[in-house]
């Protein structure tokens, strides 16, 4: 074994040492590097689109985010066919008809809305058997006047028969400045609606009927070995666009129903009175980027969870559990959420019974001092009122209760 001479054996062990010593210190944090203050981004105004009137809304809020003109009533051209549609699901979902039913074109529906005419046509043939399910593909796809005509006729026995139809369904989304003649769009005199309208319509029909409103976003169909293409232009443009609807007439212009979704979110833009087929794509388009890139969508409450549980008299229980029926959502400007303000109204004193769903009191939500969300404070559970001793005992605190009130 060798050994190490005395000298070198001093020096390694000196080293061994200063290592330790050196590792057992801790260096100095190095000074922070300061940041310059980032400025809070500005949302912009909405841009400056073609159109004699458009609407943006956020689909799952329902608040118009951006318009122009969105109640002035104008001639919707084949945007009516979103209403035919809708209240064609809408009888499909209560069993009324069916998807497979067989459905006769009439000389009406053909010579309405068939080869001959100038308007968009599925090429139907006179008194051939159509299942319906083709016939809503053709009017969505194809925007076939005949397909339409004989889908009304079908539905409620006849075209103003179905507009009768339409205008109920339209009364009952909240569409009130509407006002439908037929099932196609062909211009005829008070056959009107707005740009809000067809926003609210288009809303509706995505979350009332999913599996039909997917029709919109089928690019091509084939009927009667003629193969035609969908006019939304966006459907080839961007790939988050599935629907809805486009018309034009000369009296109506260039019309498109867009929408469009990205994540959780999903935004729904019309324009009426475009000037042509692209200035109503490239105007939709440039509203939903805009609603994407500048607002966003929370949910500020979840259904049916207590929000609060105030003091019940006279009631079985002690207390009522209070909260919203529907989710609470808002739509704001992206850096807005943490501005926003909810207050509960609630009244003083409540006093059994309740049943459940009925309003109590009122959630409201604000944003600098502006109205967001209102929307009913409901009951969560019944509250029936208590036995007999309870009730006279809490007749007897709430003369005490109100007494103090007033002091």
């Amino acid at each position: 074994m060798k050994l190490f001479p005395r000298s070198l054996f001093a020096f390694a062990a000196a080293a061994l040492v200063a290592g330790v010593t050196m590792a057992q210190q801790t260096p100095p944090h190095p000074a922070p590097v300061p940041r310059p203050v980032v400025p809070e981004a500005p949302v912009p105004p909405p841009p400056d689109v073609e159109g004699k009137s458009w609407v943006l809304m956020d689909y799952n809020t329902g608040q118009i985010i951006a318009s122009k003109d969105p109640d002035v009533q104008l001639e919707p051209a084949s945007i009516t066919k979103i209403m035919t549609d809708y209240v064609v699901s809408a009888e499909l979902g209560n069993g009324k008809i069916h998807n497979a039913d067989p459905v006769t074109i009439s000389e009406n529906a053909w010579r309405g809305g068939g080869a001959s005419t100038d308007g968009s046509t599925s090429f139907l043939k006179l008194n051939s058997q159509v299942p319906l399910k083709d016939l809503l593909y053709g009017m969505i796809i194809q925007s076939g006047n005949d397909a339409a005509i004989a889908l009304a006729e079908h539905t409620a026995g006849s075209e103003p028969a179905f507009a009768n139809l339409m205008n109920a369904y339209a009364k009952q989304l909240g569409m009130t400045h509407s006002q439908f003649q037929n099932a196609s769009g062909y211009p005829v005199a008070n056959h009107y609606t707005t740009a809000r309208d067809i926003a609210i319509l288009s809303r509706a029909l995505i979350h009332d009927f999913p599996e039909d409103y997917a029709i919109s976003a089928v690019k091509e169909f084939e009927w009667n070995g003629i193969k035609q293409h969908n006019r939304n232009l966006l459907l080839w443009r961007d790939n988050t666009v599935d629907g809805i609807k486009t018309g034009h007439t000369a009296a109506a212009g260039y019309c498109l129903a867009a929408s469009a979704k990205q994540g959780d979110a999903r935004m729904i833009a019309i324009i009426m009175g475009a000037n042509s087929e692209k200035g109503r794509a490239d105007a939709a388009l440039a509203l939903l980027n805009y609603g994407f890139r500048f607002y966003e969508s929370h949910k500020l409450y979840e259904a049916n969870k207590p929000l609060a549980t105030p003091k019940l008299w006279k009631g079985a229980e002690n207390t009522i559990p209070l909260g919203v029926a529907e989710d609470a959502l808002v739509s704001v400007k992206r850096g807005d959420y943490d501005k926003l303000k909810a207050n509960l109204d609630i009244p003083a004193t409540l006093i059994a019974p309740f049943k459940k769903g009925q309003q109590v009191g009122t959630l409201r939500v604000t944003l600098d001092g502006q109205p967001v969300l209102t929307t009913p404070l409901v009951a969560l559970n019944d509250a029936p009122e208590g036995g007999f001793f309870s009730r006279l005992w809490d007749t007897i605190m709430l003369w005490f209760h109100s007494d103090s009130d007033k002091k």
